[in-house]
């Protein structure tokens, strides 16, 4: 593996791709420090080192930014915005046939859908930008600090607009280095991103455990940690990389003299096809009862019953709905994403068959048949990832934004693999052993 990162690196062409991509990133961890204007960063320490650097409420938001969100910086916001507008862009093309016809015209049509997915962004930043403005000025981000109050000092109209525009500017910087890094560097550059933002907070969790840890001066605690983060990897490579193949062969055709067709491939289908996408709905969709609480300031019973059990994380009741949501966004999104009667269509158009399965309506059948059942074990792996590290790690003190959790885990494994991959084929491209000989 290290010979082949020589190789890269003595790759001209390689060398500059992996050098600008490391330029960018040094870029983006720089912006993650800056403060927004008119914040308190004086006030900001106090709080962070008081609480930690973990919220429960704004975990998930502050985990895709690196920890700054809750340094109120300008890449505080993060790459949050552009997933979401993303994934809701990704929903409104099955709804709306305007979107959908766009999807079908290929390069052009695509083109327009991202940038609708920017506007969107733009949109949804502002709206965030906004609500985490009126969050910081009432106290409310970090709780019972004592200088929590006193984190935006000036409460004035122009203050807070410029925050807010700050804040949105720093999205839109997040979203061209993004783009940047997918245009010429190595990878798609918004999950290079997102990597980057999980990994940065590794070191500060793993050590925090430690410093937490009671058994020879929190080094078992440490090192359990560190078997078990291992094991859940391995798990996760293991489920993400498996598939099944339905093999799928092509009758031949005779054109003039010359006969087309007849070769066989495969259709893969991955036993995680949803990827990481459904403990992102479930997460977002369990913070809104938490938010409406908070924004409201109600003590009325509905409020403090929220607050008991769907705050921290730790209770049986959000257990279970996280659980049950993860396992229905899972199949929900299995099904807008993967038509089985569109693929069949395809195959028939094309001459492909199914052995042993007719052509048309039976071939759509039995993908059904197929996908819910590998569906079913790939959800079931999606809550368990989600929710056996929070439950199985609570004893060392860590939280449900621990580094090895089910969000986190996930895409560092998932995106590590595709760079890894894209920088074997280029590797194989010059006639180089990838990393796998």
């Amino acid at each position: 593996m290290l010979t082949a990162f020589a190789r890269a690196f003595k790759t001209p062409d390689l060398r500059k791709k992996l050098l600008f991509t490391l330029g960018i990133i040094v870029l983006y961890r720089l912006g993650s420090h800056i403060p927004v204007p008119g914040v308190s960063y004086k006030n900001v320490q106090i709080c962070v080192d008081q609480m930690g650097s973990s919220n429960s409420l704004f975990g998930l938001v502050n985990m895709f930014s690196g920890g700054a969100l809750l340094q109120i910086t300008i890449f505080a916001l993060g790459i949050m915005p552009y997933i979401t507008a993303s994934i809701i862009l990704q929903l409104l093309t099955v709804v709306i046939p305007k979107l959908e016809n766009l999807k079908k015209e290929g390069q052009s049509g695509t083109a327009k859908i991202t940038q609708y997915t920017r506007y969107l962004t733009v949109a949804l930043a502002i709206l965030q930008g906004t609500g985490l403005v009126a969050t910081a000025r009432t106290g409310a981000l970090f709780g019972t600090c004592p200088v929590a109050r006193e984190i935006v000092p000036n409460h004035s109209i122009f203050t807070t607009i410029t925050m807010v525009l700050t804040m949105t500017a720093g999205t839109c910087v997040v979203m061209w280095l993004g783009e940047l890094i997918t245009d010429r560097g190595i990878g798609n550059g918004m999950s290079i991103l997102m990597f980057i933002s999980i990994a940065a907070g590794f070191v500060g969790a793993l050590w925090t455990i430690k410093l937490q840890g009671k058994i020879a001066d929190g080094w078992v605690e440490f090192a359990v940690v560190i078997l078990v983060g291992l094991a859940m990897v391995a798990l996760v490579v293991f489920v993400e990389q498996a598939q099944r193949r339905i093999p799928v062969q092509y009758a031949k055709r005779m054109i003039g003299r010359r006969a087309y067709g007849g070769t066989s491939t495969y259709i893969p289908l991955k036993v995680n096809q949803a990827g990481v996408i459904p403990v992102i709905f479930a997460s977002s969709l369990l913070y809104i009862p938490a938010l409406i609480v908070q924004f409201s300031g109600s003590t009325a019973g509905w409020a403090t019953w929220i607050q008991k059990h769907f705050v921290k994380g730790d209770h049986p009741y959000y257990i279970a709905a996280y659980f049950l949501l993860i396992v229905f966004f899972a199949f929900f999104y299995v099904a807008i994403s993967f038509n089985p009667e569109e693929v069949a269509d395809n195959m028939k158009k094309y001459g492909g068959f199914i052995p042993g399965i007719r052509a048309g309506r039976p071939t759509a059948e039995y993908l059904s048949y197929v996908l819910n059942r590998i569906t079913w074990p790939g959800s079931l792996y999606l809550g368990l990832i989600a929710l056996v590290p929070t439950m199985a790690l609570a004893g060392f003190g860590a939280n449900q934004n621990f580094p090895f959790g089910g969000t986190s885990i996930l895409i560092i494994v998932g995106v590590g693999l595709e760079t890894v991959k894209q920088i074997e084929s280029q590797l194989q491209q010059r006639n180089y052993e990838g990393f796998l000989r």
